[in-house]
């Protein structure tokens, strides 16, 4: 249940995220739903690599790389999935700390 739980709130961040900032659109909430399967698949899989190989980045940026990285998993997400879309770098950057935001809050709000 939480897991369900956590998909619903990472949707409602993504969706949100497109309605605050003007560079990300997206179609419908059944697509940020598939969004927030794939960022969460990505978190998974990817995300940890990155994180490792960019050990001395983190390190020397004291963690501000970490937006790079979840920008980038962003704008693959925005890659594979139809009716997501990102315009540029810029956009992908502000709307990974946006969705960082909401999804901390409604988390905050929901998991208690």
């Amino acid at each position: 249940m939480h897991i369900l739980i956590q998909w619903l709130i990472n949707a409602v961040a993504v969706y949100g995220a497109a309605y605050l900032l003007d560079g990300i659109r997206i179609k419908s909430f059944g697509a940020a739903m598939l969004v927030a399967l794939v960022l969460g698949l990505v978190n998974t899989v990817v995300r940890p690599v990155l994180v490792f190989f960019s050990i001395p980045f983190i390190i020397v940026t004291l963690g501000l790389f970490l937006l790079v990285i979840n920008a980038v998993l962003l704008q693959f997400a925005a890659m594979l999935v139809n009716g997501f879309s990102i315009d540029n770098f810029g956009w992908a950057i502000a709307g990974s700390m946006v969705i960082t935001v909401i999804s901390w809050v409604l988390s905050s709000l929901f998991n208690n």
